[in-house]
């Protein structure tokens, strides 16, 4: 997908951010949410008696609960939540948590949401057993749910996931990276675990086939438009935002859509300044980056793309019968939008 402009879209400038809060989104889900986070306490539980100190620690970063929350909320845009969608959104939210384990231990991490990670805080060598034993205790749980094509789907989608993570390794410290190579590995490592919770939630309230499709469709398109975000979060937002130091993804080698725009507009001088500043990143270079990033429009044009991305996700809500939690999604989308206009200001 390339978009060019030469400033902020007005789709993205006129999302009022005071109106647009995380809370009104979750209006017609917050019962839903409370048995998640009931059932996701109860799962410590099931761990070995030394290991829940670490189990609940990891599963006590839930932050937004966006995944959760997507499934309760196309559960109900086109039928009826039922106990099956808690235990999928259980399924969901364990797998997506301890993919962050793992993340955190691939990038060096030593804070996530102002809190020490479970590697800075126990070691990498607990956290990544941590992180196996979630994934495996996430099976466990969907092995005993009697519609198999649950278990399929969640290991399909962490399949996937996975493997958008591998090929973001391979990839470290590659700065010719294609746009569109990007825009792949986040659709898997992250707007397919929205994916499988939209899915999910709908097929299990007797969704058709076109309305699981529009609410995949859905979750794919605005997941993807959240980790474009987040991306442009690490440069252009501020420490308490991101809850991280800015710059850590360059720090740990990942090119993400921001720098992909700059390599591409930049004169050959320039890229090979920046690639150099890349190779040998201290955040001294920070400043000098983003001034090379707001004199190519690198913000406006990425502000396009997740435009782009939330219209077609906006447009996939079409066929779906009018309800509350139809309206929510939508403003999720509008809520993805006021934070990125808040990014220019």
């Amino acid at each position: 997908m390339e978009v060019t402009v030469s400033e902020i879209p007005e789709f993205i400038l006129k999302s009022p951010a005071p109106e647009v809060s995380w809370e009104g989104i979750l209006g017609p889900a917050q019962a839903f949410l409370a048995r998640v986070t009931e059932m996701l306490e109860a799962q410590v539980d099931q761990f070995e008696p030394e290991i829940a100190d670490h189990a609940r620690y990891a599963l006590d970063n839930r932050g937004k609960q966006l995944r959760p929350a997507l499934v309760g909320l196309c559960a109900g845009a086109v039928g009826k939540v039922r106990d099956d969608h808690v235990t999928i959104a259980v399924l969901v939210e364990m797998v997506h948590l301890a993919t962050l384990v793992h993340d955190d231990i691939m990038d060096g991490a030593q804070v996530r949401r102002g809190r020490p990670t479970v590697g800075a805080r126990w070691g990498n060598h607990l956290a990544v057993l941590l992180g196996d034993c979630l994934f495996a205790h996430a099976m466990k749980v969907a092995a005993t749910l009697s519609a198999p094509d649950i278990f399929r789907s969640i290991a399909r989608a962490t399949s996937a996931v996975c493997s958008g993570e591998i090929l973001q390794s391979n990839r470290r410290h590659r700065w010719d990276l294609p746009r569109t190579e990007y825009l792949r590995m986040v659709e898997m490592k992250t707007a397919e675990l929205f994916a499988v919770a939209a899915e999910l939630g709908g097929r299990h309230a007797g969704a058709t086939e076109s309305q699981e499709a529009a609410l995949r469709e859905f979750a794919l398109a605005s997941g993807t438009a959240y980790q474009i975000y987040d991306d442009c979060l690490d440069l252009y937002g501020s420490e308490s935002a991101a809850g991280k130091s800015l710059g850590t993804d360059l720090a740990t080698g990942k090119l993400t859509l921001p720098v992909i725009v700059l390599l591409e507009r930049a004169s050959p001088s320039d890229v090979a300044e920046i690639t150099s500043w890349l190779n040998h990143w201290t955040p001294d270079y920070l400043v000098g980056l983003q001034a090379l990033l707001e004199s190519h429009g690198a913000l406006p044009e990425c502000s396009a793309v997740i435009e782009g991305l939330l219209q077609r996700a906006r447009q996939a809500l079409d066929p779906l019968p009018d309800s509350a939690e139809r309206h929510a999604l939508d403003v999720f989308t509008r809520f993805i939008a006021s934070q990125t206009a808040l990014l220019a200001r």
